[in-house]
């Protein structure tokens, strides 16, 4: 029986095996974050088919059981790169994805750092003793974040989420969504001009005195 300290890998291994117990280890571990990500990526407009890209993701594992391959990617990986392929091709096919356009000279020169300089701290809204200003703020800020996340093209939105919620380093987040390493910084970047643009224009700094 695998351990609950086995990682990623060794449990795919042992369930290419024939260990189910292993199976159900890797769907507990994952699935909370890879429905978050297909439900974020998808955006509200196609949210109401995240069961139908997050059931087909799984069944992709399952199919691939007798054929995977690390090939230098962790499962990790390769079970995000599978969900985001397949939310690209349903948006494709629905008319909502947009092209990428990596490069745009404008928006390097953004800088929309002055935006939240006058924000509150985050830990300052936290805790049973927070200034109840500071928790409204933020939860009208974390509201405000979802929406703007929407705006971003899918590619944007995409490693967004990657690598500032799900954790994955640029490395690995180039390969999930099967791109340069310098193209993911670029995206990147991108993504958190216009979120620090969107952030500042519609919820503008509060005189906290």
């Amino acid at each position: 029986m695998p351990a609950a300290t086995d990682d990623d890998d060794t449990l795919m291994q042992a369930w290419m095996q024939g260990q189910v117990q292993a199976f159900d280890r890797l769907y507990q571990r994952h699935h909370a974050a890879l429905y978050r990500f297909v439900r974020r990526v998808l955006g509200p407009a196609a949210a109401h088919q995240a069961d139908e890209v997050f059931q087909d993701t799984w069944t992709r594992v399952i199919q691939a059981r007798e054929r995977w391959a690390p090939q230098g990617a962790t499962f990790r990986t390769w079970l995000f790169t599978l969900a985001h392929h397949r939310a690209v091709d349903l948006l494709r096919r629905s008319g909502r994805e947009t092209s990428v356009d990596d490069h745009h000279p404008a928006e390097e020169a953004q800088n929309g750092d002055g935006a939240w300089a006058d924000w509150p701290a985050a830990e300052s809204g936290h805790g049973a003793d927070g200034d109840p200003a500071d928790l409204a703020f933020w939860r009208a800020a974390g509201q405000r974040l979802l929406h703007c996340l929407d705006g971003l093209p899918v590619a944007q939105r995409a490693a967004f989420l990657l690598h500032h919620e799900d954790g994955f380093s640029v490395d690995d987040l180039a390969r999930a969504l099967e791109i340069g390493f310098e193209t993911a910084k670029s995206r990147l970047r991108y993504a958190m001009n216009k979120l620090r643009t969107c952030m500042g224009a519609y919820l503008p700094a509060v005189d906290w005195r």
